[in-house]
């Protein structure tokens, strides 16, 4: 669980109307969807808007899930935070932890230092080979972030100013 913030005046613009008054009275339908087109089903999601902050809640299938709704969503332009109170499907059976016990399931309460992947915010002039170059030492190695975010781009060569990415360990 956590909360991650993102550039608000980023991202697709997927709630309609104009850029000065999206219409978001309604945007559970439009995030499900916005995540069905990234290739994420969120048929067992609960998705809950809180002026620009997403409340995520719901049972996943895996942390790599989990932090790709979170990235989905939060690259959505008028949201400026995701929290996440996913669950992994695994630890929703598992029996709750005393406070003196770690999670049954690791990942289970997993926190923004609990990610797989650390994330990145696109600035201007940036190119998935110069993150790569930056961060791994080797610009060869951009297709690692572009798999790692994986459906959300569609080209390696298609980024934007304030998008976040995830970025995998080495």
């Amino acid at each position: 669980m956590g909360l991650f913030s993102f550039v608000k005046d980023a991202g697709a613009a997927i709630f309609g109307g104009s850029d000065e008054e999206a219409d978001i009275t309604a945007p559970t339908k439009s995030l499900s969807a916005h995540l069905r087109e990234n290739g994420i089903d969120p048929s067992g999601l609960d998705i809950e808007y809180q002026g620009d902050r997403i409340v995520v809640s719901g049972e996943v299938a895996s942390q790599d899930d989990k932090e790709k709704i979170v990235m989905i969503i939060g690259n959505v332009r008028d949201v400026e935070k995701v929290e996440d109170r996913m669950q992994l499907a695994s630890a929703a059976d598992a029996p709750a932890p005393t406070s003196a016990e770690a999670p049954a399931t690791p990942g289970a309460d997993a926190t923004p230092e609990d990610w797989q992947a650390d994330t990145y915010t696109v600035q201007p002039g940036d190119t998935l080979g110069g993150i790569a170059q930056k961060l791994y030492g080797s610009a060869s190695k951009y297709m690692v972030i572009f798999e790692a975010n994986t459906p959300m781009l569609k080209d390696p060569n298609r980024i934007y100013p304030g998008q976040v990415l995830r970025i995998p360990p080495q």
